[in-house]
């Protein structure tokens, strides 16, 4: 088609960044939200604490959502496949995420609603399990991609999960799932470090500075176990870049424990990744105790962002391994969308991206400053 002026594998590559992209859009954003929900009853300690540590995040857990819209709809556009196992497949884990994730707009509405202290206790219970739950069921999901998933296709290309829910709970999952919730909980006290003072800020600068080198250490340990002990996969057939989007016309092998380390000893530039995630986690813990919000919110951004991409570059090209049939493993050259809707969908994401990011960092300049007591008695909008 002479109007699409890339080649389909250079689509191919665009779109697996973008997707990238948008995952540590969402894990920056939106994390600190889920950091701060499940901080909550550990920080504050009475009602107007609670109310103080809310109202940080009140003004705009909704815009921050927007990247979980994105990366859904990234992927169900893109890689039309990689949504279909997902979405069948981890159909339970999904429900237990959206559930949790629908528990945050209800706490935050009616908590307010009456003045019993149970009533209000109960929903801080609940936007406790809306942050904790989804940051540990995602990072399971994320070790479950470097493990491999037991699906395949048959010769009609109808998928079959053969796994179970309380399958994807491995001990590595588990470790992912633990570095989700402590790298997210990171985050969120540095936003609270941030936005608030006094007593809220102080435990939350003492916890968060503990999260982010539980997460150094989880993640240190995540990669010597992929080092030393975690098989990979690998293309065996020839690679067709290229090719029709068809997961069964190539072949895949298991490999050996520290397979999925080839991309980083031929792409030595992928290291940044890594290093990124560990030393930002180490910073963001200093940071935290010297009681610096603003660039712990950085450095704990920064290792979120590096390892999100680190899991990204050592399985591309791979999407989603299949561990029953690796045959059937999704892999970025056979599991994308036609030529002309990645071309279509680029269109409109360079248009439509800027915008968001736009009125996102508008909304962040008007909401600037501490979140206070006063503030919150001032503002009828306040939770």
């Amino acid at each position: 088609m002479d109007f699409i002026f890339l080649d389909y594998t250079t689509l191919r590559v665009i779109w697996w960044l973008l997707l990238g992209v948008l995952l540590v859009g969402f894990a920056v954003m939106d994390g600190f939200d889920l950091g701060v929900g499940t901080l909550l009853p550990f920080v504050a300690r009475t009602d107007e604490e609670r109310r103080l540590v809310i109202n940080t995040v009140g003004p705009v857990w909704e815009g921050n959502q927007v990247w979980l819209v994105l990366g859904g709809g990234a992927i169900f556009a893109a890689w039309p496949p990689l949504y279909a196992v997902s979405f069948s497949g981890f159909y339970l884990a999904m429900f237990v995420i959206l559930f949790a994730l629908i528990l945050r707009p209800v706490g935050f509405k009616y908590r307010g609603k009456l003045q019993s202290q149970a009533w209000r206790d109960n929903w801080d219970r609940a936007l406790f399990v809306g942050g904790f739950v989804p940051a540990l069921i995602m990072g399971v999901a994320v070790g479950n991609v470097l493990l491999g998933v037991p699906f395949h296709f048959d010769d009609t290309q109808r998928v079959f999960y053969t796994g179970s829910f309380f399958g994807l709970l491995t001990p590595f999952a588990l470790l992912a799932g633990l570095l989700s919730v402590a790298m997210l909980v990171a985050h969120g006290a540095s936003m609270l470090v941030l936005k608030t003072d006094g007593p809220v800020a102080e435990r939350s600068a003492r916890l968060g500075s503990i999260a982010a080198l539980i997460s150094f250490v989880l993640f240190a340990a995540g990669g010597a176990g992929v080092a030393l002990g975690l098989p990979g996969y690998a293309i065996t057939s020839q690679v067709v870049t290229d090719g029709a989007s068809n997961p069964l016309l190539k072949s895949v092998a298991i490999t050996a424990a520290g397979g999925w380390l080839h991309n980083y000893s031929t792409m030595p530039a992928t290291l940044l990744a890594p290093a990124t995630g560990l030393l930002g986690a180490l910073a963001a813990a200093v940071l935290l105790r010297r009681r610096r919000g603003g660039l712990a919110f950085i450095a704990s951004g920064a290792s979120i962002a590096g390892i999100i991409l680190t899991v990204g570059f050592a399985a591309f090209p791979f999407l989603l391994p299949s561990s029953s049939q690796p045959g059937s493993s999704l892999v970025a050259w056979d599991a994308s969308s036609s030529h002309l809707t990645l071309w279509i969908m680029l269109l409109a994401t360079v248009l439509l991206l800027p915008i968001v990011i736009a009125y996102t960092i508008w909304v962040y300049r008007v909401l600037k400053g501490k979140t206070t007591l006063q503030e919150m008695g001032e503002n009828p909008n306040a939770y």
